[in-house]
């Protein structure tokens, strides 16, 4: 019987091996990817939902008519959901307000306390014969800087207003050189965020610098609707290569 203990001992060793491999293993796991919440089922939200999805993205759509959010939902698959607005600016990390650009001064007082220190994603451009007064002033001082005052406690990112969707919809990873999309934000961490996604649903993100910067590729400006990879956008829009 004494040498059996002796025996056990490399075996309870073993044991104690492979329960700290599984506790590594377990912190080292990739964590869960990004959900993503979408405000509008309009052509930008749906777009953009559908390349999300097929990146495995948790993806909830929503709009003012839930009946339409459970339409686009069910035709996306098992990783889209549909919700209210307020379901969707909870559940996301992200939230991208996929809405005409008048829509902002509404949503900002219904949602800016459940967005607090969330991502918000912002497409949307400002049209003055669509949108009213608040494009005008989104023209004059950029509409990323006009978007953050409606939602002060966001981190408000702008991307993907500069190229149109059917043109995002044919080039998503296409061979490279991958077409670019141009980031900007005043949050370093929710640009780098954001920038995965830009990746992921399959373009290259060139990041032009704070929200101020974002006027850059706004309607009416150089960057509006260019269609470039990296070094094209970077040049056209005069950033470091």
């Amino acid at each position: 019987m004494t040498g059996f203990p002796l025996r056990r001992r490399p075996f309870l060793a073993a044991l104690a091996g492979l329960a700290t491999v599984s506790s590594a293993s377990a912190v080292e796991a990739p964590t869960q990817k990004t959900r993503i919440g979408i405000i509008g089922t309009g052509h930008v939200g749906t777009t953009l939902a559908e390349l999300w999805v097929r990146a495995g993205y948790h993806v909830m759509v929503s709009a003012r008519s839930l009946m339409e959010a459970q339409s686009l939902a069910t035709s996306l698959g098992p990783l889209a959901t549909a919700g209210t607005p307020a379901q969707a600016a909870v559940f996301g990390d992200v939230v991208v307000l996929a809405v005409p650009y008048g829509a902002i001064p509404q949503l900002g007082p219904q949602l800016s306390r459940t967005l607090m220190d969330k991502i918000v994603l912002d497409p949307s451009n400002p049209y003055p014969w669509r949108d009213g007064a608040i494009a005008d002033t989104a023209q004059r001082d950029g509409a990323g800087v006009t978007t953050q005052r409606y939602f002060p406690s966001a981190h408000v990112v702008r991307a993907f207003n500069s190229i149109d969707m059917s043109t995002l919809r044919s080039e998503a990873h296409r061979v490279a050189p991958l077409l670019a999309v141009p980031v900007a934000g005043d949050d370093a961490q929710a640009v780098s965020q954001v920038s995965v996604l830009v990746k992921a649903a399959g373009f290259d993100p060139v990041v032009t610098g704070n929200l101020a910067t974002a006027k850059l590729f706004q309607p009416g400006s150089t960057g509006f609707e260019l269609e470039r990879d990296v070094a094209g956008l970077k040049q056209a829009l005069n950033l470091p290569q």
